[in-house]
């Protein structure tokens, strides 16, 4: 992650109060069968598990979900409407706004806090799958997903200290890395970028995925390269468009590649991290999963149309 700012913010901060926050289209993109994914708290494992493939199919085609917030995660309001909130993200870059990736949540997910509590010198990131929110007694209060980023408040033993929308709570010093917020996440090589990715091998494709809950194509560069020291465009389309550019034959782990429709030269729409050894780690589509396949002979093969490389090795030196 870059450098943590706070000047496009007030005084009073709004930030994602669940653990992973859908961003809707429009305030009425979300259905009844969302439920476990609109309410406060949310249950993202049981909205999953509920919807059937057409149901999650429906998020893209019917153009329902944009993107998702992690715990904590701030936002700016444009708007408000009923219940619902128009945000626009400043982590996720997108060509949608110059200030960040715009869509709407349910106004319960949000909560304000004093920009004061947020301002701390040190920033937790869960660096496992999944982490639990304790309390100060050791009670399981909230489970997180993967590249959560919280204020740190204090270092105990085995336990970091940490504040978030709740109020000072804790997490297992082992399931987390604490990083400096002025400098942000230590850069990583594209080697790294693999590396974090292959945990999530077997994990099941969700549009607008954002978390260790679910990823799509994007979601899923776009956290792997975060938790490596890089803020990346949020949407594959800005991934291509950024970036600098890499010839096929000068590929390296970590590099992106994008692939399009009328073998190359339609529109966009896939993009996944290069392995090595003409292979790519990917999330596919609803209902595949995050794996590593070969490109040669595939319709990928046929489809690559670009590729990027947002890791550099002169940041690294």
């Amino acid at each position: 992650m870059v450098n943590q700012t706070f000047e496009q913010f007030p005084e009073t901060l709004w930030v994602a109060s669940v653990q992973v926050a859908t961003v809707w289209t429009n305030p009425e993109s979300a259905r009844e069968m969302d439920r476990f994914g609109t309410s406060n708290p949310t249950n993202m494992d049981k909205w999953i598990e509920s919807l059937t493939f057409e149901q999650r199919v429906a998020l893209c085609d019917e153009n329902r979900v944009q993107t998702q917030l992690l715990y904590g995660e701030m936002v700016l309001i444009s708007e408000v409407q009923d219940d619902w909130a128009h945000v626009i993200i400043p982590s996720q870059p997108s060509h949608k706004d110059d200030r960040g990736y715009p869509g709407w949540v349910p106004v319960k997910q949000l909560k304000k806090v004093a920009k004061r509590d947020w301002r701390c010198s040190k920033t937790a990131a869960v660096t496992e799958k999944f982490a639990w929110l304790e309390t100060e007694s050791g009670e399981h209060f909230l489970k997180i997903s993967y590249q959560t980023q919280l204020p740190l408040v204090k270092e105990h033993t085995d336990r970091v200290e940490v504040m978030t929308p709740h109020g000072p709570l804790f997490i297992k010093k082992a399931a987390v890395t604490v990083f400096r917020a002025t400098t942000g996440l230590e850069k990583q090589d594209g080697s790294k970028v693999v590396q974090a990715g292959e945990q999530f091998l077997g994990l099941e494709y969700f549009w607008g995925g954002m978390s260790s809950f679910g990823y799509d194509c994007s979601g899923f560069s776009y956290a792997m390269h975060k938790a490596n020291g890089y803020l990346i465009p949020r949407d594959a389309g800005d991934q291509a468009e950024n970036g600098e550019k890499v010839s096929y034959d000068q590929l390296l782990p970590g590099d992106l590649i994008f692939f399009a429709y009328e073998e190359g030269k339609g529109g966009l729409h896939h993009v996944g991290i290069y392995y090595g050894d003409e292979k790519m780690l990917h999330s596919p589509k609803t209902g595949k999963r995050i794996e590593i396949i070969a490109l040669e002979g595939t319709v990928y093969e046929r489809e690559l149309c670009a590729a990027t490389r947002y890791w550099h090795r002169e940041e690294l030196k």
